[in-house]
């Protein structure tokens, strides 16, 4: 199986995209990366791989691409001068069949808009929606959408991401009748926007015949409680719960944390908690979730968080192949076309 990597869209540079994807590359045997940036620089990059990571070099393909997407970049900028950029490389890669999906951590915008040009999108999606997994309670984890890439959606749209997110939790977490929410500011018929309310007016027509089961409005923490499978907003705040989900959770583990070194007895507590709270964090640590998707295209993309290091960019890779092995854009055309 072969990927596709953008190397250059990531904060903390192309170092960590390489070595995340080393570490990928290391546990999965038939799997190879193709990276995409300035070929003197990816190069240099594979050959200061630490010594544990040295194996996977002769999977770690680099392919010159000498531009890069800036995060100031507009989605405008690159359609019109951004074809010779390795997020567009990547892509061009993935829509010629070189690569099964295709991974970065660039510009949202751009990647966003590039991949709509280059992949297209599946019959009756007019845009792709940008999706991840929330833990909640119970083990369990609810698909969010979208996270981004539209910052108002109609309320035709927010439909669409309904059928994309409950395709999203039958293939990948075997739900066989995903629970669905529309996210709201309480549950009462009467709140929310008009795009919201007409929404839930169109998915009440049609129960019965949508493949998941409708439950109304959710309220932001119905999100975390184990109840709902799917919840479905437009991309601004989708994008705003989800970042405020993230620093609480980091601000959390760090409160737990210094309550057990601030006095003896915490400390002495902390070693007989160690093994549920190294389990907890682990759980709960947003760097496992990393990896989005954009739902819709006829394509596999997957956006990694742009702050993200190489831990981060490897569980964006692990999203990809995921998908991959369940054909996902296929499993979704099949939801939109049944009748």
């Amino acid at each position: 199986m072969r990927l596709a990597i953008d190397v250059m869209g990531g904060d903390q540079g192309p170092r960590a995209i390489v070595e995340g994807s080393a570490r990928a590359v290391i546990e999965r045997p038939d799997l190879t990366l193709t990276l995409f940036g300035p070929y003197q620089q990816i190069h240099a990059e594979i050959m200061r791989l630490p010594r544990p990571l040295a194996a996977a070099m002769s999977r770690l393909v680099a392919s010159d691409a000498p531009d890069v997407v800036s995060s100031e970049a507009t989605a405008s900028w690159a359609l019109r001068r951004g074809r010779s950029t390795s997020m567009a490389r990547m892509l061009q890669s993935l829509a010629r069949g070189e690569a099964s999906a295709g991974v970065s951590a660039g510009n949202t915008g751009a990647l966003v808009a590039l991949a709509r040009r280059e992949l297209g999108m599946l019959y009756g999606i007019s845009r792709p929606a940008i999706s991840t997994a929330i833990p909640a309670r119970g083990g369990r984890r609810c698909y969010l959408l979208d996270l981004g890439a539209n910052v108002d959606s109609p309320a035709h749209r927010l439909f669409d991401f309904a059928m994309m997110g409950s395709a999203m939790a039958q293939c990948i977490d075997g739900v066989k009748r995903p629970r669905v929410a529309l996210l709201n500011v309480g549950s009462e018929a009467t709140k929310g926007s008009a795009n919201v309310r007409e929404a839930d007016r169109l998915l009440r027509g049609c129960v019965g015949d949508l493949g998941f089961a409708y439950h109304g409005f959710a309220e932001g923490g119905d999100i975390f409680q184990g109840e709902l499978d799917v919840v479905v907003c437009d991309g601004f705040v989708g994008n705003v719960t989800l970042k405020a989900s993230e620093g609480l959770t980091r601000m959390l583990v760090e409160r737990v944390q210094m309550g057990f070194e601030s006095s003896l007895s915490g400390r002495l507590a902390s070693l007989l908690a160690k093994p549920v709270l190294k389990r907890l964090k682990q759980e709960l640590d947003p760097v496992r979730y990393n990896g989005a998707s954009l739902l819709g295209l006829k394509g596999i993309v997957v956006k990694s968080h742009g702050s993200t290091r190489a831990d981060g960019f490897y569980y964006a890779i692990q999203r990809a192949l995921q998908e991959v092995e369940h054909n996902l854009p296929e499993r979704i055309g099949e939801r939109l076309l049944r009748p």
